[in-house]
């Protein structure tokens, strides 16, 4: 019985030797093959980064033209918005950069320039509920080169005198509040308690922005109000528009200062574009470029064709 028990036994070890081989041979196959991901596995990225630039040439000479007009006229208007966009869970961190430059040349008037603008604006916030967010916002606004207002003397000769250098002014905030939602084009911004700081970095303009003599800074505190807008109808046509509000409870609070800019955008080609901008801007300590007046609204209005670049909204 024991012999035919070890026959039996000795007769199986090939066949286990083989079994225990083709096992091996399946977890190596297995541990060598490449893990496959699932579409439906593959995390939202919390990124989503763009931005447009526009540049508008426009140019025209005259010669002996019964009509009249300027012999020469050129003019170049550049603007570039870039954003970036942060969102997960609960978390949310927004982030516009505009840019804006134009000039004009006459042959009468000489080369003055027509746009300029640099404003950042970067926003956090921690949603509370679907459309309501407590947020954070810093902004900063000011200007690439030095600005002029021309006005003629008595002789009539026109004079140039300069009423804005780079960061002079420049117009910092910083404001906790809360933010609400209503839709994914349009978001309102309050804050019943805002820091805003006038910086003039050259004494020989601190009086036409209100800044005392002898400071380069002038601090305020108030309320603060920001509605936003930016919606695109369809594919060739969208509209960016921000109104910024600002009471001052240090000064005139009922003198509400006010910054609101308008961009349309109308494609009508892949690169080219129609634009039409509209600025308006109010602030109370703002001297008027004109002498002798009162503070007044200031308003800046450019519309041209040319080439536009989208750098397209893409997520990372």
């Amino acid at each position: 019985m024991h012999k035919f028990l070890v026959c039996i036994f000795l007769l199986s070890i090939p066949f286990q030797i083989l079994a225990q081989d083709a096992t091996i041979r399946a977890l190596k196959t297995e541990a060598e093959k490449t893990i496959k991901k699932d579409a439906g596995d593959t995390l939202m990225v919390p990124w989503k980064k763009g931005g447009l630039f526009n540049f508008n040439v426009n140019q025209g000479s005259l010669s002996n033209w019964a009509a009249g007009g300027d012999k020469f006229s050129f003019s170049m208007n550049a603007y570039l918005n870039l954003f970036a966009f942060f969102k997960k869970g609960n978390h949310s961190w927004d982030n516009s950069l505009d840019l804006a430059y134009g000039i004009v040349q006459t042959t009468s008037l000489g080369r003055r320039k027509a746009s300029d603008r640099i404003e950042f604006t970067s926003k956090y916030g921690y949603a509370i509920s679907k459309k309501l967010n407590l947020t954070g916002l810093f902004n900063l606004r000011t200007q690439f080169a030095d600005g002029f207002s021309y006005e003629k003397d008595a002789t009539g000769v026109e004079r140039a005198s300069l009423i804005s250098r780079p960061f002079s002014p420049a117009f910092i905030l910083l404001s906790p509040g809360v933010d609400y939602r209503p839709a994914d084009y349009l978001s309102i911004f309050l804050s019943p308690v805002t820091g805003r700081w006038v910086v003039v970095t050259d004494p020989i303009l601190n009086n036409k922005y209100g800044v005392p003599d002898g400071n380069k800074v002038k601090d305020e505190l108030g309320a603060f109000l920001s509605i936003n807008f930016r919606k695109k109808f369809n594919n060739n046509l969208e509209l960016k528009s921000k109104m910024d509000l600002f009471s001052n409870y240090k000064n005139n609070p009922q003198n509400i200062d006010i910054f609101w800019t308008n961009v349309l955008s109308a494609k009508i080609t892949k690169y080219i574009n129609f634009n039409l901008n509209v600025d308006m801007i109010y602030d109370d300590d703002t001297k008027n470029v004109v002498p002798g007046k009162g503070p007044a609204s200031q308003w800046l209005q450019l519309m041209g064709i040319g080439f536009a670049y989208n750098f397209k909204s893409y997520k990372s």
